[in-house]
C-alpha cells in the first residue's frame, strides 16, 4: 500500500514549535531554533537556527547595543546550520515576519532557500493579536493535516479566555487598573502586540502601548505622565530569575523619580516569566492573561491556578 511521506517541518518561530507540538506533530519537527525549549522534548530536536552572540552574560543595554551595532552594520542575529538543514531537506518551513529582533526573519527565509536550491513550503505567521495567534494555529493545523486537533486546541483556549471576560466585562471602566507592561528595561520598551489586548482582557489599562501596535521606546517622563498602579515587569525572552537580576543590577532603585512613581511607592511591581507567557505568541500566551488576571484582581481571581514560578511580587527594600 502506497503511504503518503510524513511531513518534514523546520520551525524558525519558538511559539510555532509550541503548536506544533499541542497539535501532536512532534514526529513531523525535524529541526528546531536555539530559543525553542518547550516543551521539554524540543531541546532534543536538531538546532537550525543559533545566534550569533551570547546573550546569557550581557545585561539589557548590553544587548540591546549589540543588536543595534548588527544591524547598522548588517551583520546577522541569527546563523543557519548549512549542514543540518541539507541533511534534513525539509519540505514545510515556518517562520514569523513580526519582528527581525524576536526570531528569523525574511533574511533566513531566503538564506535556507538559497541553501536548500528548493522551494519548500513555507507558512509565515504574522500575529499582532490574540485573534491572529489563533488563526496562525488553525493555519498551521490546516497545512499539516490536523484540522480537527486544531480546533479542538482553539475551543479549549476560547474557554480560558471567555472566562476572564466574563468577571472583567462585568467591571465598571472607571474602576480598571493603569498597567504598565515593559518589555525591556533598559532602554525602557512598553510592551505592544497582543499583551496590550491581555492587559484589556485581564481588567486593566494599558495607557503606554494600544492593541496591535509594535512595542516601542519609552521614557521615564511618559512612564510618570501615566503614573501606573502597577508595573509588570516581562523583558522578551526573559525568565524571573534573569529579570530580578536585570531589575536589581540596575540604576532603577536609586532614581528618585522612578521610586516616586505610585506602584513603586505602593510596591506594586511584579515580575513575569515574559520567556514563557508573553513574548511567544502560542499557546501559552492564554495563560498569560490568567497570570495578568492573577496580578490585577487577586480577590477575583483567586481561583485560577497560575504555573509554578510563572509570576511574583517584588518588594522594594
Amino acid at each position: 500500500m502506497y503511504t503518503i511521506p510524513l511531513n518534514k517541518i523546520i520551525s524558525f518561530l519558538p511559539s510555532a514549535t509550541e503548536i506544533l507540538y499541542e497539535l501532536d506533530a512532534e514526529p513531523q519537527i525535524y529541526g528546531v531554533t536555539h530559543e525553542c525549549n518547550h516543551p521539554e522534548n524540543a531541546k532534543s530536536k536538531p538546532r537550525v537556527i543559533n545566534s550569533s552572540f551570547d546573550t546569557s552574560k550581557m545585561s539589557s543595554k548590553e544587548i540591546d547595543d549589540k543588536i543595534v551595532d548588527l544591524f547598522n552594520n548588517r551583520k546577522e542575529i541569527y546563523i543557519i546550520n548549512d549542514n543540518i538543514l541539507r541533511e534534513i531537506r525539509p519540505n514545510i518551513i515556518v517562520a514569523q515576519g513580526i519582528c527581525e529582533v524576536c526570531s528569523p526573519h525574511s533574511k533566513e527565509i531566503n538564506r535556507a532557500i538559497s541553501i536548500l536550491k528548493y522551494q519548500p513550503q513555507i507558512i509565515i505567521l504574522d500575529p499582532h493579536n490574540l485573534q491572529d495567534i489563533l488563526d496562525n494555529i488553525i493555519e498551521i493545523a490546516k497545512c499539516i493535516g490536523k484540522i480537527e486537533k486544531g480546533q479542538n486546541l482553539i475551543s479549549v483556549l476560547e474557554n480560558r479566555i471567555d472566562k476572564i471576560k466574563n468577571v472583567t466585562n462585568s467591571k465598571i471602566k472607571k474602576d480598571f487598573t493603569k498597567i504598565l507592561c515593559l518589555e525591556w528595561i533598559d532602554p525602557f520598551f512598553t510592551a505592544g502586540h497582543w499583551v496590550p489586548e491581555m492587559v484589556q482582557i485581564a481588567g486593566g489599562i494599558n495607557g503606554l502601548s494600544k492593541p496591535s501596535n509594535q512595542s516601542r521606546r519609552t521614557s521615564l517622563e511618559e512612564i510618570k505622565e501615566f503614573d501606573p498602579d502597577k508595573i509588570i515587569l516581562m523583558p522578551c525572552g526573559f525568565n524571573i530569575d534573569r529579570t530580578i537580576k536585570e531589575y536589581q543590577n540596575s540604576t532603577l532603585n536609586k532614581n528618585q523619580e522612578w521610586n516616586n512613581l505610585r506602584a513603586i511607592k505602593n510596591n506594586e511591581i511584579y515580575v513575569v516569566d515574559a520567556g514563557s507567557y508573553f513574548s511567544k505568541p502560542g499557546p501559552r500566551t492564554i495563560t498569560g492573561i490568567e497570570i495578568l488576571a492573577k496580578i490585577i484582581s487577586p480577590n477575583e481571581f483567586k481561583d485560577i491556578k497560575a504555573p509554578e514560578n510563572s509570576y511574583t511580587k517584588l518588594i522594594n527594600d
